[in-house]
């Protein structure tokens, strides 16, 4: 292929399965109300799935991936973990879809696993870490330990699969230093791939029977967003993708029935970004005159200007005048003041 060839785009098909063959009960689950879904999808729904969504993608130009989220999928028997992985071969056999991702436990990861999914083109596995702190894995009631997130992490990049590590933040006895430590540990356990979730007092769990006793406080937005601003920043040094900022915004959420407390936000990962062109931007508060012009990389101009032109109305405080403009020889988050 020319080295000028386009890049194909890459489209997952997500299929949840709601605490399927999940053995424990977190502190914060109750993937139902999280996803929206009430019930594992059958066969017929998670073929109409995949096919719903093939109609709708261009196969000249994507990457195709059936991604099974939501469960403890390496939980089910082998006989399940079949069936679910065997329904997405005929599509994969037409070249329709390339492969399947999936997430798991740490503690669900064996050599007899990793073969079978390998044989069936699984080739991404995310592993729920949340934490790599035992206190915190301990207080959130996951059930393992860091030590079982390292281990499983080591089996999968030696099978040769692709690693994801999700990490929640603002989880029980949390604290920045704690997921800025877990972060800089996903980094060095080798994962090309993570999620950052802040922790949401969900309706139905334990806790939220410990918020609503006073033995909880969750993360308030602008700690959500600053810790995540923090954790991203390292992600991206080390080239370690984050697939997602926050919570799908199933309808349950948008709507808060399901939500009793938390940093959820529909434009999460927005306010991040902005958080860090903040940061960039704020030494510029110390001067003051009549127009500053920043110039920016195009895909950052929205993000520099802000959410709700948050950093645009910051330097207006010391600035008579505050242009954004787009530069397309800056790249990443490099700016100009001109």
């Amino acid at each position: 292929m020319p080295e000028y060839a386009m890049k194909k785009k890459h489209f997952n098909i997500p299929v949840f399965i709601p605490e399927a063959a999940c053995p424990f009960q977190c502190i914060y689950c109750n993937q139902r109300k999280i996803s929206g879904r009430l019930q594992i999808p059958s066969d017929d729904e998670i073929i109409t799935i995949m096919e719903e969504r093939l109609a709708t993608i261009d196969p000249s130009d994507s990457e195709v991936e059936l991604a099974y989220f939501g469960g403890n999928f390496t939980g089910f028997s082998v006989e399940e973990q079949k069936h679910y992985l065997q329904l997405a071969q005929p599509y994969i056999e037409a070249g329709q879809i390339m492969s399947i991702r999936l997430s798991t436990r740490p503690d669900y990861i064996s050599t007899e696993i990793l073969d079978l999914l390998k044989s069936h083109n699984v080739k991404s596995i995310e592993l729920g870490a949340q934490s790599l702190d035992d206190a915190v894995l301990k207080a959130s009631k996951r059930g393992h330990t860091a030590k079982d997130t390292e281990e499983a992490s080591r089996m999968i990049l030696d099978k040769g699969f692709t690693l994801g590590l999700q990490m929640m933040i603002g989880l029980p006895g949390d604290m920045l230093e704690k997921s800025i430590a877990t972060a800089q540990r996903i980094v060095e356990l080798g994962a090309r791939e993570t999620r950052i979730y802040p922790t949401l007092v969900i309706k139905d769990t334990l806790l939220e029977k410990q918020y609503r006793d006073g033995k909880y406080q969750p993360l308030n937005l602008d700690e959500a967003v600053h810790w995540s601003a923090q954790l991203l920043k390292i992600f991206e040094v080390a080239n370690v993708k984050v697939l997602k900022l926050g919570l799908h915004p199933s309808e349950g959420l948008l709507s808060g029935n399901d939500l009793t407390a938390g940093p959820w936000h529909p434009s999460f990962r927005e306010l991040v970004i902005t958080e860090i062109w903040r940061e960039k931007l704020a030494p510029f508060m110390k001067k003051t005159g009549e127009t500053i012009t920043i110039e920016v990389p195009p895909d950052q101009i929205n993000y520099a200007v802000g959410y709700e032109g948050r950093n645009r109305k910051m330097l207006l405080k010391k600035f008579t005048q505050v242009k954004f403009t787009s530069n397309p020889l800056l790249k990443t988050r490099d700016f100009k003041i001109i």
